[in-house]
């Protein structure tokens, strides 16, 4: 089953939420990003010409997850970008996880792109990573 993710309407009223799931850690995070892209602009509206490379590690994939995740929320607001797309490798040695990850996208242009939800931060409200029948999933809680 290829990972996926969807927005939930009845977790969080003020807030947004979603669930995402993965047959490996690498596509629970992979649908994760694509969730957070998509809840601020559609993707296929946004361009390629911002990039940003980071590298995250921890102990707790949960704990990853979360800085990644802020880590896209974090650069919008930074420097005023939207992504189009998330290339995100992770390996783990021992007990550590590491997360090599890129942001591509592009500022934010009113007339071009399709914007949705500002988002303020990812919460640890119902955060929940876990492994279930083979199968990686979290559920998110977006600050909007």
């Amino acid at each position: 089953m290829p990972a996926s993710f969807h927005f939930l309407d009845d977790v969080a009223l003020a807030d947004l939420a979603f669930d995402a799931e993965g047959d490996s850690i690498q596509e629970l995070f992979e649908a994760a990003s694509n969730a957070v892209m998509e809840a601020m602009a559609d993707p296929k509206t946004v361009g390629a010409t911002w990039e940003r490379h980071i590298e995250h590690a921890a102990n707790d994939p949960a704990e990853l997850l979360f800085d990644w995740l802020s880590d896209l929320v974090y650069w919008k607001d930074a420097a005023g970008v939207v992504f189009s797309r998330a290339a995100i490798s992770l390996t783990q040695v021992g007990a550590e996880w590491t997360l090599l990850g890129t942001l591509i996208g592009e500022p934010v242009n009113q007339a071009t792109q399709e914007l949705r939800d500002d988002v303020k931060s990812v919460t640890k409200h119902l955060y929940r990573l876990h492994q279930d029948n083979g199968r990686w999933r979290v559920r998110v809680v977006l600050d909007v």
